[in-house]
């Protein structure tokens, strides 16, 4: 019990919420829930498949930031997996771009986003929702605990 009180605070969750059932978690807090579960086994490497996808903005710019806050402190890589380049704009350093299963581009995130190399790099910037945004001058969040 120690270690998992250990672990929600660690994901910013109260350590009460030991004793809270399933359905009285919000989105959010289960999405802080399966990140704690993972790095309970103290993992080099962390693989996030669409771990902000089905969140609303504010709690989005939220998890990604303990991400970000977690990568630090334990020294963790993580894949991160997503079809939305906004969010691969604002957190990923470098990116691999795939097509029916093979790697197409590799580069920085700045490269990737900002002079594609591949056609179906571009086609997908071009298909993004939100297209009009410029992804490639996208700044990284800020560490800012009160900046979304």
């Amino acid at each position: 019990m120690a270690r998992a009180r250990e672990l929600l605070r660690l994901v910013g969750l109260p350590e009460d919420a030991v004793k809270r059932y399933p359905y009285q978690f919000s989105g959010g807090e289960r999405q802080r829930i399966a990140i704690a579960r993972a790095i309970a086994m103290e993992p080099d490497v962390l693989v996030a498949d669409e771990a902000v996808s089905a969140l609303d903005v504010s709690v989005q710019a939220q998890v990604l930031r303990l991400l970000d806050d977690l990568q630090e402190k334990l020294g963790i890589a993580i894949l991160f997996i997503t079809h939305d380049l906004r969010v691969v704009a604002q957190i990923c350093d470098e990116v691999a771009v795939m097509r029916e299963g093979r790697v197409v581009e590799f580069d920085t995130a700045a490269n990737v986003l900002g002079a594609p190399q591949h056609h179906y790099t571009r086609a997908l910037i071009e298909a993004a929702p939100g297209r009009d945004l410029d992804c490639a001058n996208f700044r990284a969040f800020s560490r800012d605990p009160e900046g979304l």
